[in-house]
């Protein structure tokens, strides 16, 4: 498998080469360096195939900074590691001493705009070339895709931020003020109706991995979410489900494993691969199981330990729930410690040893030991999961329940938990209430422990209006409403000289 996905990366490089005829693949710069005189439509399209490299960085979804920003603020995720090892981060992110001269932050809010103005090149392209080609029109639809959800990222980080949505020939044009939530939203709103307008329902097997219909509809009906804007997200999660591509029919256990990737679940996932020369690359690969892996010594040293599961993740998992080992890496402090049911994992069945702090390590970046020997420890072959139909389908069941149309809701509520429930139905019994309130308790737990250790638990509790409840009671008792933004990065605000304001809550 892990070949095949190699193999997709060379077909890639193959349209290239098809597309810009005599030209050599090989002798040209690297990948998004193409120069102005190379095939206008070559130019588009290797700039777009470089857009999925710089989705899978550090600074956006594989690192620290993404880890910090969408995980460590709810009460479910923490810093974890060793004491020592970003201790100002936990202060940070865990307990909301939040300062703009972080370094994360900056990190987050470069690496979205480099994606952004990536996105902008490849439209202006597109657009001043003229290039109305089916292929031109697909590369399009995937600038709109990625430029529409790094917008979302920032949006939902910081709140106003510049709106820069044309291309950048000197960074000085990009010192502009910040766009009102409104109107970042409504460009997110058009970029992605066009997206959904460009994109094919499914791609070959060849171009595994890359952007859909589906993707983008359900993208948007995740923004819609952040909106509460019940009856757009009701139609857009309505719509995905209606297609009938995409399906529950892969168990939980069996997702974040090598054999669950690219699954009828997976709407979008970032394609991760190694190989004997390049076993720890995140140019091919990237770094989401090496940030988030065992942190130990020896056979044990899987990664640095970071996001962490707490206590009440645990214990937010009903008696029985499949996903509860399926979501915890459980491990051992010492060695001397004995191997117990309770400290081993399925499928590999190992018992780390780790002195981190963390109550335990996240198994959804957990790798296979096989794969771990022909390549490295740190996993760099792993896909991250973006978009999960399992969340698109509580999107609808919690928008219908809004909306009054608690039968609906129920219906798609009890299609996540009988997956997950698999052939045991002694645990998660069907919600069968159809009275608003109670549902509503039932798709917010589901939410927490469907998607549990993913990157909206912290958003979800924003936008359900009880943040500060939530994470009081968990004790993270600095949180304060303000903290639902960050501060705009520190360095961003001197550079504009004036132009970039701080948000008004860290003046």
């Amino acid at each position: 498998m892990k070949r095949n996905k190699y193999l997709l990366s060379i077909g890639v490089m193959a349209g290239m080469l098809a597309l810009t005829g005599c030209n050599d693949f090989l002798d040209r710069s690297p990948q998004g360096q193409f120069t102005e005189d190379d095939h206008p439509g070559a130019l588009a399209e290797g700039k777009v195939f470089n857009i999925y490299t710089m989705m899978r960085s550090f600074d956006i979804t594989a690192g620290t900074p993404a880890f910090a920003i969408h995980c460590f603020r709810s009460e479910d995720s923490e810093k974890g590691s060793i004491s020592s090892d970003g201790s100002e981060q936990a202060a940070m992110y865990d307990d909301f001493l939040y300062n703009a001269s972080n370094g994360l932050i900056k990190s987050y809010w470069s690496q979205n705009y480099a994606i952004i103005y990536q996105c902008n090149d490849v439209l202006d392209a597109i657009e001043t070339g003229h290039l109305t080609g089916e292929n031109d029109l697909y590369n399009k639809g995937e600038a709109l895709f990625f430029r529409a959800y790094c917008y979302f990222n920032l949006v939902r980080a910081f709140g106003e931020v510049p709106l820069v949505t044309f291309k950048v020939n000197e960074a000085s044009e990009a010192n502009v003020p910040k766009t009102t939530v409104a109107k970042i939203y409504e460009q997110i709103d058009k970029d992605l109706d066009d997206a959904e307008d460009l994109l094919p329902d499914q791609w070959p097997a060849a171009y595994l991995g890359r952007l859909t219909w589906g993707a983008a509809r359900s993208l948007h009906a995740r923004t819609y979410m952040m909106r509460n804007d019940w009856k757009n997200m009701y139609s857009a999660a309505s719509d995905v489900m209606g297609k009938g591509i995409y399906n529950l029919n892969t168990p939980y256990d069996k997702i974040f494993t090598d054999e669950g990737e690219n699954s009828g679940g997976s709407i979008f996932e970032l394609q991760c691969t190694a190989t004997a020369a390049m076993p720890q690359s995140d140019k091919i690969g990237s770094q989401f199981c090496e940030v988030q892996g065992v942190r130990g010594a020896g056979q044990w040293d899987l990664g640095w330990g970071w996001h962490m599961a707490t206590e009440l993740m645990a214990e937010a998992f009903e008696p029985g729930d499949p996903r509860k080992d399926a979501t915890l890496l459980y491990f051992r402090r010492q060695d001397t410690d004995p191997v117990t049911p309770q400290n081993t994992n399925k499928p590999y069945g190992e018992s780390p040893v780790s002195q981190a702090m963390g109550a335990y390590f996240n198994k959804k970046a957990y790798t296979n030991p096989a794969l771990r020997q022909e390549f490295t420890n740190k996993g760099y072959w792993v896909n991250i999961r973006l978009i999960r139909y399992s969340d698109v389908v509580l999107m609808a069941a919690e928008a219908a329940n809004e909306l009054g149309n608690t039968t609906e809701a129920q219906k798609d509520l009890e299609m996540v938990r009988a997956r997950a429930r698999g052939n045991n139905p002694g645990v998660l019994p069907e919600v069968t209430s159809l009275e608003q309130g109670v549902l509503r308790d039932a798709i917010r737990h589901e939410r927490r422990v469907e998607l549990g250790l993913e990157f909206d638990r912290f958003y979800d509790l924003v936008r359900w209006g009880i943040a500060e409840q939530v994470l009081h009671a968990a004790g993270k008792s600095n949180y304060q409403p303000k903290n639902a933004l960050l501060p705009i990065p520190q360095d961003e605000i001197d550079k504009s000289k004036g132009v970039l304001v701080q948000n008004p809550d860290y003046l």
